[in-house]
């Protein structure tokens, strides 16, 4: 089992930015790819970001190419979400989400979730 817990979300205007992290325990964490997901209200859960498990490889949705970028540090067992330009489309719950293997884009292919924390961006 691999427990993820984010947090950093919050309110912030069109243009700010914020860093989300989801901090990980249970098993190793540097054996799984990562992944950021959102699901803002009445709407699916949507793929953002995917780093994988050294970091070294990161992949994105195009709706946040150039403004997101996804990370992780292995000795510190926790995955980021650096988010610039907000807009209020990015306006969701976030969740970071882990499998073993890489590349997967649908909330399908995880394994574990985090509870999720709420990026609000006003206008």
């Amino acid at each position: 089992q691999v427990q993820l817990v984010e947090s950093g979300g919050g309110l912030v205007q069109t243009g700010d930015s914020l860093r989300l992290s989801c901090a990980a325990s249970g098993r190793t964490f540097s054996n799984y790819a990562m992944a950021w997901f959102r699901q803002a209200p009445g709407k699916e859960r949507e793929f953002v970001a995917a780093v994988s498990w050294g970091g070294t490889s990161t992949y994105y949705a195009d709706s946040v190419k150039g403004r997101f970028t996804a990370s992780r540090d292995n000795a510190k067992n926790t995955v980021y979400l650096q988010m610039n330009s907000l807009k209020p489309e990015d306006t969701a719950v976030y969740y970071c989400a882990a499998r073993s293997r890489w590349k997967g884009t649908t909330k399908l292919d995880y394994d574990y979730w985090g509870q999720g924390t709420q990026v609000t961006v006003s206008s």
